[in-house]
């Protein structure tokens, strides 16, 4: 009886991580190295194609590499993608559309940073430490980390602003598109 328990659930525990390892859609996924560990993100062009598509050109690019997250509320979010870490600056590429979805803002959800102008987003995006709800409907959706909560939450504000830069600020390490990891 033991040996018919122990072999359901290891037959049950297999069938979840092959589950699993379906769902992981490799072209839709980032690894987003931290100075703490690596984040896994879920991107979602079911919501946004459009910021999907530009993080991933930026990604492939090499531009959020060593980026710094310029602002960070504790309790609310943390925001990079900007190169010149003022919150300022964006990409090369003209800003996109809005692409507002109902997908409510909770705890690891991944959204276009812009300014009050709906149609702004270009580079800067992000990431919700946990529910705000008070941001449904009015930013574009385009992720959800799905492993590796707790290094984001890890992230720190930088130390001050010297002539509009945070200073000692964490930065991203690495962001690379699942599908292009060897």
């Amino acid at each position: 009886m033991l040996k018919r328990l122990l072999l359901t659930a290891l037959l049950v525990t297999g069938l979840s991580f092959s589950a699993q390892a379906q769902d992981f859609d490799k072209e839709n996924s980032l690894y987003l190295d931290l100075k703490d560990g690596r984040v896994v993100i879920k991107m979602r062009p079911d919501l946004a194609p459009k910021h999907v598509e530009r993080i991933k050109k930026l990604t492939r690019e090499g531009f959020y590499d060593g980026i710094v997250f310029h602002r960070v509320i504790r309790g609310f979010m943390a925001q990079t993608g900007d190169p010149t870490g003022t919150g300022m600056g964006g990409s090369d590429y003209p800003d996109l559309p809005a692409e507002f979805s109902n997908e409510p803002h909770v705890t690891g959800t991944l959204s276009m940073a812009r300014s009050s102008n709906p149609h702004s987003a270009n580079s800067q995006f992000f990431i919700v430490f946990k529910r705000a709800g008070h941001l449904d409907g009015q930013y574009t959706v385009w992720g959800q980390v799905v492993e590796g909560m707790e290094f984001v939450n890890r992230i720190k504000k930088g130390s001050s602003y010297n002539n509009g830069k945070v200073t000692n600020p964490d930065k991203i390490i690495k962001m690379q598109v699942a599908a292009d990891v060897k």
